[in-house]
């Protein structure tokens, strides 16, 4: 729950500490519930233990330390069960890497945030809300190998160009990570000029200076054992001299969680049990060296900037020969052992965010966490020259919902009372830890427009020695870069309208005869319980076929009254009934209605599907009940939030093609065309991944402007056009769930598992968010699920924690070198419990004008999560050969601008490598042969690929792409999990999920089982040479053609599948999905699928990693050379 600061709250001056509490310890483990159904049923997302009460009166404690509490009571309870890992005795367990740089005197003291609410997950600042269950652990694939990789050479030396970059004298610039060389004399750190700041006071270790930091003893690793782990801030050297082997840290994988069996009831996700054992990690050794000589015009390169180096061959003509690489020392993802501690700003700079994709605990010293918004590039250029030059991308990736670590202090909720927060007079920024006060803090300074304005009377406060106010460090708004304000009567032209959960399931023939109808009317009476109790929260149900079928539920009748709609072309609401009623007043009407549709229309021989009626119906039905309720029909039809739900099933069945086929928005089957355009390579094909019509995509910008949101779920085994369908919910905020081909016996447990999940997680209604930036720079695009009626503003009926939005920004000015660029993002937003609140995440970062500054300081996985929604957007506007190269092209882009301006290695036959940016080719290449670029995948695949991108976030994109790949058949000698039913002991070292495999084919064995895994699906590969043993245990089979082609994973009492079980379970938990699970047996078709997604090979498609490699080199080598 997140904590409240009252108006004008006392505040003890207390100053911060700056150390953990005694006894803090992150990461104790904690106990188990046998059951994992158990334990998602007895977690209350969204639902408060209490009534939504006002702000509290006690005055708030000082920021950074927790709440006080009475003498008589309990300190509070982790919602995991079991101690609450803030309250066990000891110091913070070992191999905890504060995210900071390193200073010459040594590692830091431990830095565990010391106003950590214990144990607690934190979702938002709903007042009166609990926090929510799943908060998402990050995927263990982050830290790529390192080092180089040499071939023989035999390419002449290419022709670099003379010509001097920006702001270049023509001297070559600094190699970052490069071999020594002598370098001139550079400007002294104390002489770059400082930026101006009334941020957060400065810490002990800074991130980002203006300068170079200063020199660090390096030492190179011990050949034989791993090298020691940088911490964040500081790197080691990869770009070694010819000959020297790659040495990368050994892979290893998480520590235990707990797993149950999956008999019985459909187990659920989403609860993410973090108590991660910690890895010890040896400080960081790196080598000295001197810089080279520097660009005229850059500040002096940073110090160990890494790159890596892998050597290509060539032959006379040019084109390449047989690779003698070795594939096991090429970079790729290495989990990351431990759990980062990243604080957001040290010594009054910014500290670079930890990779998106590895597990982190964040304490807020100004800038916003960067689960909530990152940017691309950790230093800002300051001219659109620079970035040009580089070939990066300047954009922002916000996920304004994000869950947090439980770990994690809660948002604070600020009330400012009826005259709002303070705001800007001239841009309306919201107030923010940058904002400069003067005059003894009459008048403020505002960080994005410059404009000088007066402080209100109240809110003023004296300035300290340091030219801060004196109760910074008590206003959160004033020193956390994330916050929340209650929003007042000026931001709402009504009281906030109930949240609607409104069903439609489709009931034609096709549909009943699967077995989808049954399971989506099962899957809703079980998640009725979970939306939000209390008399705000309203449902309704209809079903569909060639007709619409409403379903009065109110209490006084005997039992529920069916109201049918025969004209789909001209829908209207039927009136005078009670179709949207109060969950607690309907909830035994709905439960029983739900046990009977299946039985209704079991006989139901009609095949059409009215599913644009049957959506724009519901919605009017909606607006229709509220409007009756409240008396006002204009207000509540443009003001009212509302979620629809489709189930639909459209396939084949006894020969009958359905689609969403009648009434508005009817659509006709464009496969077999498509296939035809295919096939003969028409230029066109692309167009079928475009919305048939504007009819839905109408409806969609009607629903979006009723606030009304929809999630479609798909049952189907044939095409049903989701590049048309998906328009309605990408337009509302909602999404797609995909379900192909559907099994009511295997694919029941995972639709009612996404159901709970889509109803329960953290979700905001009837938002709207705009992003404001400094002086310099200005929004151009904003990318993702929303409907966007004015420039500046995105307007999204629903936004859920899953939802991330893309924010690219150009430059409208010149930004001065050592001054912070500011970004705000402000979303406006409606609770599930009614409540108008504003979250405000303020980021600061430096300006640069020196391109090493910008690759060191390069995001991967942000920049890889934009570029791919780019290069989605554009598949169905472009011919796919195009696409793949513009995507091939941007990464021989930004290499070619690092090779040369930023690498000082003349070594002709290196292919160089940023260390930041090393995964750039792997991550391209997988993009290339991904599902959405693949000529050879069905049409609705495609389609279905590109509606995910639009919204995924950054932990979730990179699996998506280049999924992980781990050995099941060796579990055992592998990790060692205690038992399940076992609470989970703090001293195991074991791991539940086992190192991944590069994807290559060489990795997959005939007498193996092997399991891949992108965050939607679940691969198992069973070999035809398996040990029947393996089999047995594992499937309760003795050979591979017993196991049904419908699998369901159940639990043995065996070792084997316990800790498969165990593994499976920890990946739900992780990627918040009931991954599906299927079977691949080597030689038939479900083998080949498998093996389509070892990118790491050469295909039809493309080529292998290593050619990848080095086809890159070879045009950054023509590039120079043509220069």
């Amino acid at each position: 729950m997140a904590a409240n600061v009252p108006q004008g709250a006392p505040r003890p001056n207390t100053p911060r500490p700056t150390g953990p509490p005694p006894g803090y310890n992150p990461n104790a483990l904690r106990g188990h519930d046998p059951s994992l159904t158990q334990n998602f049923q007895n977690m209350q997302l969204n639902q408060p233990q209490y009534a939504p009460q006002p702000p509290s009166s006690r005055p708030a404690p000082p920021f950074g330390q927790n709440p006080p509490f009475p003498p008589n009571a309990a300190p509070p309870a982790s919602p995991f069960g079991g101690p609450s890992p803030g309250y066990r005795p000891g110091p913070p367990p070992p191999g905890v890497v504060p995210r900071s740089a390193m200073p010459p005197g040594g590692p830091p003291p431990n830095m565990v945030p010391p106003n950590v609410a214990p144990g607690r997950p934190t979702s938002g600042p709903m007042i009166g809300q609990a926090p929510p269950f799943g908060s998402r652990p990050s995927p263990p694939v982050s830290q790529p190998s390192s080092g180089p990789v040499n071939l023989p050479p035999g390419m002449p030396p290419p022709h670099h160009s003379s010509q001097p970059g920006p702001q270049s004298s023509g001297v070559r610039p600094s190699g970052i990570g490069s071999s020594p060389l002598n370098m001139g004399p550079g400007p002294s750190p104390s002489t770059q000029p400082r930026p101006l700041s009334n941020g957060p006071p400065a810490a002990q270790y800074g991130g980002f200076t203006g300068g170079p930091p200063p020199a660090q003893e390096q030492q190179p690793p011990v050949l034989g054992r791993p090298p020691p782990m940088a911490p964040f801030g500081s790197s080691m050297q990869t770009g070694v001299g010819p000959g020297s082997p790659l040495m990368g840290t050994p892979s290893q994988s998480p520590s235990p969680f707990s797993g149950v069996s999956q008999r019985g009831p459909p187990p659920s996700f989403g609860q993410a049990p973090w108590q991660t054992q910690m890895r010890q990690m040896a400080p960081s050794v790196a080598t000295s060296s001197q810089p080279p000589p520097m660009m005229y015009g850059m500040p002096p390169p940073l110090d160990s900037q890494n790159m890596a180096a892998v050597r290509p061959d060539f032959n006379q003509a040019g084109g390449p020969m047989t690779s003698k690489v070795d594939p096991t020392q090429i970079p790729r993802p290495i989990p990351e052992p431990s759990i980062i501690l990243y604080e957001t700003r040290q010594s009054n700079q910014a500290n670079p965010p930890p990779p998106a994709t590895v597990e982190y605990i964040v304490k807020d010293t100004g800038n916003c966490s960067p689960r909530y918004m990152r940017c691309t590039i950790s230093q800002i250029p300051c001219t659109s020259d620079i970035l040009t030059t580089s070939g990066m991308q300047l954009a922002l990736l916000v996920q304004p919902f994000a869950l947090p670590h439980p770990s994690e202090e809660p948002i604070q909720v600020v009330d400012f009372g009826e005259g709002g927060p303070l705001r800007c007079a001239r841009c309306k920024g919201y107030v923010n830890p940058f904002m400069k006060f003067i005059d003894q803090g009459r008048r403020f300074i505002c960080n994005f427009c410059g404009f000088t304005d007066e402080t209100p009377r109240e809110y003023q406060c004296n300035l300290g020695p340091d030219g801060r106010r004196r109760d910074a460090d008590e206003r959160p708004e004033l020193c956390r870069g994330t916050v929340e304000f209650v929003a007042s009567k000026e931001y709402m032209v009504r009281e906030p309208m109930p949240a609607v959960f409104f069903f439609l399931v489709d009931v034609s023939m096709n549909a009943v005869k699967t077995g989808a109808t049954a399971a989506a009317c099962s899957a809703i009476k079980q998640v009725i319980g979970e939306l939000p109790e209390g008399n705000r929260t309203m449902v309704g149900i209809a079903t569909f076929d060639s007709t619409i079928h409403f379903y009065n539920l109110k209490r006084a009748l005997q039992q529920p009254l069916m109201l049918v709609m025969p004209d789909i072309q001209d829908v209207y609401t039927p009136l005078e009934t009670d179709i949207v009623v109060q969950l607690s007043e309907c909830r035994q009407h709905l439960e029983l209605l739900l046990e009977s549709i299946p039985t209704m229309f079991q006989s139901n021989m009609t095949a059409d599907s009215a599913f644009g009626a049957a959506v724009k119906l519901a919605s009017q039905a909606d607006i229709g009940d509220d409007t009756m309720m409240e008396g006002n029909y204009d207000v509540v039809l443009i003001n009212m939030e509302s979620e629809g739900c489709v189930f639909g099933d459209e396939e084949h069945w006894r020969k009958a093609i359905v689609l969403p086929s009648a009434g508005i928005g009817a659509l006709s089957a464009r496969e077999a065309e498509g296939r035809a355009n295919v096939s003969t390579g028409d230029k066109e094909a692309h167009k079928l991944l475009q919305p048939a019509d504007k009819t839905l995509r109408e409806m969609a910008i009607e629903l979006a402007e009723y606030q009304v949101s929809v999630d479609v779920f798909l049952t189907t085994q044939s095409y049903v056009d989701i590049a048309s369908i998906s328009v309605v919910p990408k337009t509302t905020g909602g999404q797609v769930y995909y379900y192909y081909p559907f099994s009511a016996l295997s694919d029941t447990a995972k639709l009612y598992n996404d159901l709970r999940w889509n109803v329960s997680r953290p979700q905001g209604f009837e938002a709207v968010m705009r992003v404001r930036c400094s002086q310099g720079l200005q929004v151009q695009e904003y990318m993702g699920n929303f409907c966007k009626r004015i420039p500046t503003d995105v307007d999204l009926p629903a936004i859920d924690c899953d939802k991330a939005i893309v924010v690219t920004l150009k430059h409208d000015d010149k930004l001065q070198e050592g001054t912070e660029c500011s970004f705000q993002c402000a979303i406006l937003y409606t609770t599930v419990y009614g409540q108008r609140r504003i979250r405000v995440m303020t980021l600061s970062l430096p300006c640069t004008s020196g391109l090493p500054n910008l690759f060191r300081s390069a995001d991967l996985d942000t920049q890889f999560t934009c570029f791919l929604k780019q290069a989605a957007s554009e598949i169905s506007t472009t011919p796919l050969p195009q696409v793949r190269d513009r995507v091939t092209n941007h990464c021989v882009g930004i290499l070619h601008s690092y090779r040369k301006f930023c690498s000082a290695v003349q070594s002709p036959g290196q292919l160089i490598l940023p260390e930041a940016l090393k995964l750039l080719p792997l991550y391209t290449l997988a993009l290339t042969k991904s599902t959405g670029m693949r000529t050879d995948g069905r049409i609705d695949d495609r389609s279905f690929w590109m509606s995910y991108i639009s919204f995924v976030s950054a932990p979730l994109a990179v699996p998506l792409v280049y999924p992980r790949l781990i050995s099941v058949h060796d579990l055992s000698s592998e990790i060692d999990i205690p038992f399940p039913l076992v609470p989970l002991k703090q001293e195991s070292d074991g791991s539940v999920i086992p190192p991944s495999l590069p994807l290559s084919s060489e990795q997959i064995r005939y007498e193996g089982i092997y399991l891949l895994e992108n965050g939607l699906d679940a691969l198992i590969h069973v070999g035809n040479s398996v040990d029947p043993n393996v089999l047995q245990q594992l499937f309760g089979v003795s050979s591979v053609d017993q196991i049904p082609s419908q699998f369901v994973l159940e639990q043995y009492e065996n070792s084997l599948s316990k800790k498969f079980n165990e593994v499976i379970n920890e990946i739900r938990r992780q990627r918040c999905s009931y991954l599906r699970l299927q079977i691949c047996r080597s030689g038939d078709p479900s083998g080949m699928l498998f093996m389509s997604y070892m990118v790491e090979d050469k295909t039809p498609l493309g080529l292998s990693y290593v050619e990848f490699l080095v086809h890159i080199h070879r045009h950054i080598a023509k590039q120079l050379s043509e220069q």
